[in-house]
């Protein structure tokens, strides 16, 4: 596969230090080769991951370290340990590495940290698919910033996060890892986590470079069938946002194969894209075991220095978790079949990365003794982010509950604390397989919430969150008889692998609630009693029957595993302490039959007369209910007005249209009032259309977005300054362009509900994307 760009320079210097070379120029093979590894040294007799090789013993790893270390694996996330006693280990095993090797180089320190760092007694955010219901890049930036802080302070320095994959179907397993559906969403949200972590001094990782996400049918580690221009405009713009704008120091590569050559092996990818086209100059880490896979889930490798070899010369400098396949590398230096100075190159790339870290100067004598990894800073984030992510789907005026008298809450995760976290919490990822240990932080059930913001609630399981049981049900409905509301809380419990319902390797066939508990809430609807449901899930479910239904709940509150004050904040909005703000990250689907869909669509890719399925979502993408109102309008670009929406089509009521070069940036402004009487916050979209183009188009896409609180009455304009590259896409050369022609740009509340548009005419001619060219659109708010 040849992916095309135009940035076809010479790669940015590399930037290895005269120090650097000098070390790898003094290195022995095998000191160079242990630089390329990493060591799992703490595994117990569970199993965190599937074919996750043999454990090794600590006489093994001491034996195995005698010529340095590159990496060390999970130190503090693979068991519950406590994190003062950890850092002394930790601090004392970098003293050994400095002494007791010829060089004297400390490992660098890796952990997952996609929900907070990935630690027992540290802090649990919500899921990336609730930073993306936000649509706030700052608090993502600030909560990564904290959770960096954490990380750095015990003496980690690289994070396994953030997931950039674009959600296109979601059935997949990982979609409560992803962000959204929109890659321009993903890739503002996934730069602001670099830049946060980054800001803090630990090194991001971008997961999973590239295509993942896009596995047919929505399996796990299943074949990618994606084209070209799919991969160039949909699956590689948020991976080229967070290198070139966000400065990413570590990419990770993808699991999968697309169009049967696996990402671990392909060089276009790894090297001539990722480090010559646009100039990353850090380090690529494999995905865990992905070296191995090569010889024994892909088969393009006969044995584990073949898969070495392979992914050595495509790009992947450290295999990760342990030493696998890159050991039998010295087979193939020795045999001539691998030129050493491919070696070289890798290991100048590790020793450049852990001098930019400090590592090679660190002084490893004090370990901390007092630390706190969930302290108010961390609560407050949690907080904030839980709060503006819950998606307010349906209400018919029930909620806030303002006297609620009698509260029936109900349902398979109403008390439950799994059902708040996503699947690499470190509960829900690790803690799992340690039931005897306390969760180690403070995480409130929304029962518990309830209780605390309401006073006494009567409370009934119904159900399980899996399997048939419907013995329950009964129980429940009475109990709602006898209240005057009843919040019915359901949904995933996530998990890997077979434990869960949704999460790594657990996909879906279906999209319909797990187990009875649709049945559980259609009981307690049957009652009479009116329903708040409050779904906790890792990815969207078709709810149509909840949503576009007469006699349905009276008010649908959607949440993506909201983190550890994820049950405070659903009480706050429930009790309209706080107003819901959040907005669909993803469509609501219609069945599982829809999949895979994206709102990013060309005409046929729609209803339309020449079928008989309708893949129409049942709520779209950008879509979210308030408390208060808002009124969006005043739509210009480069100051001339918008006509109001036809029918709210889109279509401009008059034929007068804006002249912007193909090369140039334009401004689009508007105007947003809050017109109820609570304060709230409004996302103001912008989308553009174009129906006639060299290939075909979406019909609508997201070009800009801003998050806007507003006070009752308050209005503010906002205005973009939109570049070129937001209007670009693969033409039929695979070039990157901006083409002349008609494009319509469209104001609303998402992407199927809009307030007002204008036609704007690109002139000149086409413009092909240049490295100098920007990617993210600048956004100014100007109150009053």
């Amino acid at each position: 596969m040849t992916i095309q760009n135009t940035d076809v320079g010479a790669a940015r210097a590399p930037g290895i230090s005269p120090r650097v070379l000098a070390l790898v120029a003094d290195m022995t093979l095998d000191e160079k080769l242990a630089q390329l590894v990493g060591y799992w040294v703490d595994q117990g007799d569970e199993v965190v991951a599937p074919l996750s090789g043999e454990k090794i013993t600590s006489a093994a790893y001491t034996d195995a370290t005698v010529h340095g270390l590159g990496h060390l694996t999970r130190v503090y996330g693979t068991r519950p340990v406590d994190p003062v006693e950890r850092a002394a280990w930790l601090w004392g095993e970098q003293r050994r590495l400095q002494t007791d090797t010829r060089l004297g180089i400390p490992a660098l320190v890796h952990e997952e940290c996609l929900t907070g760092f990935a630690a027992w007694k540290a802090a649990t955010f919500p899921t990336p698919l609730a930073w993306g219901a936000s649509f706030d890049p700052e608090a993502v930036e600030l909560m990564a910033s904290a959770i960096g802080r954490s990380m750095r302070e015990v003496g980690v320095h690289q994070g396994l996060a953030p997931v950039l994959d674009v959600v296109r179907d979601a059935r997949w397993g990982r979609v409560d890892e992803c962000i959204a559906e929109d890659p321009y969403v993903v890739g503002t949200i996934g730069t602001a986590y670099v830049r946060g972590l980054q800001g803090a001094g630990v090194h991001a990782t971008l997961k999973h470079f590239v295509g993942y996400s896009a596995s047919r049918a929505g399996r796990n580690h299943a074949p990618v069938s994606a084209g070209r221009r799919e991969l160039q405009d949909v699956f590689l713009p948020p991976f080229e946002m967070a290198v070139r704008d966000g400065g990413v120091r570590s990419v990770m590569n993808s699991y999968t194969e697309i169009d049967g050559v696996p990402v671990a092996s392909n060089p276009e990818l790894l090297t001539d894209l990722l480090r010559r086209r646009w100039g990353f100059d850090g380090t690529v880490v494999s995905d865990y075991f992905a070296v191995e896979f090569l010889r024994s889930m892909h088969g393009v490798a006969a044995d584990r220095g073949e898969a070495a070899q392979l992914a050595l010369e495509a790009g992947i400098d450290v295999e990760l978790p342990g030493p696998d396949a890159y050991p039998h590398l010295a087979e193939r230096v020795a045999s001539g079949d691998l030129p050493e100075a491919v070696v070289d190159r890798a290991v100048a790339r590790v020793l450049a990365e852990k001098e930019d870290l400090g590592l090679l100067d660190a002084d490893f004598t004090d370990a901390p003794t007092e630390i706190d990894l969930d302290d108010a800073q961390h609560r407050a984030l949690a907080r904030r982010l839980a709060e503006e992510s819950v998606v307010l789907l349906r209400n018919d005026g029930v909620l806030p509950l303002r006297a609620p008298g009698r509260i029936a809450v109900i349902g398979p995760n109403a008390d439950s604390t799994d059902a708040l976290m996503g699947c690499y919490s470190f509960a829900n990822h690790v803690l799992a397989h340690h039931p005897s240990f306390p969760l180690g932080f403070s995480l409130p059930t929304v029962r518990e919430a309830l209780v605390e913001r309401f006073g006494e609630v009567a409370y009934a399981e119904g159900c399980a969150v899996e399997g048939s049981d419907l013995s329950g049900l009964d129980a429940a409905a009475a109990l709602a008889r006898e209240a005057e509301v009843a919040i019915v809380v359901v949904g995933d419990r996530a998990g890997l692998f077979g434990r869960g319902t949704v999460g790594e390797g657990n996909d879906a066939d279906s999209l319909d609630l797990p187990g009875v508990q649709r049945q559980l809430v259609e009981a307690v609807v049957a009652t009479g009693t009116p329903v708040v449901l409050v779904l906790l899930t890792g990815r969207p479910y078709a709810l149509d029957w909840a949503l576009d239904t007469a006699g349905g709940p009276a008010a649908v509150l959607q949440a993506f595993f909201p983190g550890e004050e994820g049950a405070p904040a659903l009480a706050a909005l429930v009790a309209g302490d706080a107003t819901p703000s959040g907005r669909l990250p993803v469509s609501l689907p219609r069945s599982a039959g829809a999949q895979p869909y994206s709102y990013l669509h060309p005409l046929l890719g729609g209803p339309s007369g020449v079928t008989s399925t309708d893949s129409t979502p049942v709520r779209p993408f950008g879509f979210g209910l308030s408390y208060t109102s808002f009124e969006r309008g005043g739509l210009t670009v480069d100051g001339v007005a918008a006509a109001a929406a036809a029918g709210g089509a889109g279509v401009p009521a008059s034929g007068a249209s804006v002249e912007v070069r193909a090369g140039d940036a334009f401004t689009v402004s508007a105007r947003v009032m809050n017109t109820g009487d609570r304060h709230g916050a409004d996302v103001v979209q912008v989308y553009a259309h174009r129906a006639v183009a060299s290939v075909t188009r979406p019909v609508a896409q997201l070009v800009a977005y801003a998050r806007v609180e507003l006070a009752p009455g308050e209005s503010a304009e906002v205005r973009f300054t939109v570049p070129a590259s937001r209007l670009a896409y693969s033409d039929r050369s695979m070039r990157r362009v901006v083409e002349a022609g008609e494009v319509e740009l469209r104001l609303g509340s998402s992407c199927a509900d809009i307030d007002e548009a204008v036609a704007l005419r690109i002139v000149g001619p086409t413009y092909e994307l240049g490295v100098e060219d920007a990617r993210i659109v600048e956004v100014e708010v100007r109150r009053g």
